[in-house]
């Protein structure tokens, strides 16, 4: 288990200062208004980081999923320096560009599936969200089909906090008190194959295309717009779907004449072992949502790419009205150029292949506790499914919060919990050894949960 190791100088007066200031002045997401304590990180290097007070933790979060290329690189630092020592900032409205933006277009059109060939930069992955359920309005409006506004998504899926984004999103935690939400949006069952067993059913696909074709035939497929999804869920649980799913779910949505939309804002730029998740289905979507590794978090920065088609269908006469002060940000833009050099460079994608599959390995090794449920990998992305019972599959009364709380204060590891699952998502830089502290701490903690969700001391 590791040591707090103090850094030299560390100032417990500057700690308290900080605490008391954030106490007072910051609005924390998912805090409650009576919990005191921080953790005040001030250093990062690799896969770990550093609070105030010293203490070094194992970054097993990636800081929510998006932090590809490690902590501290100097290379990002000085494309962000030697951009703003040239041309710090400029937008792409109406005929004015830059030359990172396009290299950078030019960059990830050939790095995505086929047929991905038109892109459309944002700031963060909800923005992109919101702008591919506008494009995949304003694309049926433009070809003079304005009924075509229903969206469909599936339940437990997480697309970001704004409004489209936040309506689309199938947590009701989303939704509760800030309705009325996104109009025309539907709901399907998540293709949960280890949720699903637990229900009697035996073929995911097949009942998840069954209730698909249901719903479009009742809302109709002359007023649905498109249906927007992970290729493998994140915040849900990394749940992957069956391999024949998304195959399946494309060809009868596009019979239907309905866009595709995949949110690949976690699983994009080789978190999952290739460049997008959307290659492991050999499915090339309408439009596909990216962010946090396009800039491994050093800068806010995103990007939607469409098909041909769609971006001719919604930049014809007028073009497309939509556009942000940052979109085609230069600095942002040489940082993104900077990580996917790196990312190639030192072969992050197969890391996370490799890495992926021992963590995978070791991972196994817990499903001897009783209340490690399911184990899920693709790549660096994977999750431990906690359950109070294991034949009835029924969650943690408490969900994984205080056991993600226990591993980061006894074991160093900092990771992100939902109501069901622990989920795994290191840098792509992470090592054998830190593979094997990660998986070494799991057990540690995993073996004092109780069925009830509480950590033994």
């Amino acid at each position: 288990m590791p040591t707090s190791q103090h850094v030299p100088g560390a100032d417990p007066d500057r700690t308290t200062g900080w605490v008391l200031a954030d106490r007072e002045r910051l609005i924390h997401p998912n805090l409650p208004a009576d919990r005191a304590d921080r953790i005040v990180m001030v250093e990062g290097r690799g896969c770990r980081v550093k609070d105030s007070t010293g203490r070094s933790y194992l970054d097993a979060s990636a800081v929510l999923g998006m932090m590809q290329v490690g902590h501290g690189r100097p290379e990002l630092a000085a494309a962000a320096h030697a951009q703003m020592s040239t041309l710090e900032c400029f937008h792409l409205w109406e005929n004015m560009t830059n030359d990172k933006a396009v290299e950078l277009a030019v960059r990830i059109t050939d790095l995505a599936p086929a047929g991905l060939d038109r892109i459309f930069f944002t700031s963060g992955g909800a923005e992109g969200n919101e702008i591919a359920l506008r494009m995949a309005r304003f694309f049926h409006h433009r070809q003079g089909r304005t009924e075509r506004t229903w969206i469909l998504s599936r339940k437990s899926a997480y697309h970001g906090i704004a409004y489209g984004a936040g309506s689309v999103s199938g947590l009701p935690v989303y939704h509760e008190g800030f309705g009325p939400t996104l109009p025309d949006v539907h709901h399907l069952t998540a293709p949960d194959p280890y949720q699903a067993a637990a229900q009697g059913i035996e073929d995911v696909t097949e009942h998840c295309l069954r209730e698909l074709s249901d719903t479009i035939e009742r809302i109709g497929p002359d007023r649905i717009a498109a249906m927007i999804g992970e290729p493998i869920m994140s915040v849900g649980g990394s749940v992957a779907p069956p391999a024949d799913y998304w195959p399946r779910v494309a060809q009868l949505l596009r019979s239907h004449g309905i866009l595709l939309i995949f949110d690949e804002v976690v699983t994009g730029y080789g978190r999952t072992g290739e460049w997008f998740a959307a290659q492991h289905f050999g499915v090339v979507p309408d439009l596909m949502v990216t962010a946090k590794g396009i800039t491994s978090g050093y800068v806010p920065h995103g990007a939607v790419l469409t098909t041909e088609e769609v971006a001719a269908g919604i930049t014809g006469t007028g073009g497309f009205p939509i556009g942000y002060t940052y979109t085609g940000h230069p600095t942002a833009c040489a940082v993104s150029l900077a990580t996917l050099d790196i990312i190639e460079r030192e072969d992050l994608l197969g890391n996370a292949t490799k890495i992926g599959s021992h963590l995978a390995t070791r991972l196994g090794e817990l499903r001897d506790l009783p209340v490690v449920g399911d184990i899920r990998q693709t790549g660096l992305m994977l999750a431990v499914e906690l359950v109070a019972d294991k034949d009835t599959r029924t969650s943690l009364p408490t969900g994984t919060a205080p056991v993600a709380r226990a591993l980061r204060e006894d074991a160093g590891i900092i990771l992100r919990g939902n109501p069901r699952s622990l989920l795994i998502n290191p840098p792509l830089v992470i090592g054998p050894e830190e593979a094997d502290e990660l998986a070494d701490g799991l057990r540690a903690v995993l073996a004092r949960v109780e069925p009830d969700g509480s950590v033994r001391d």
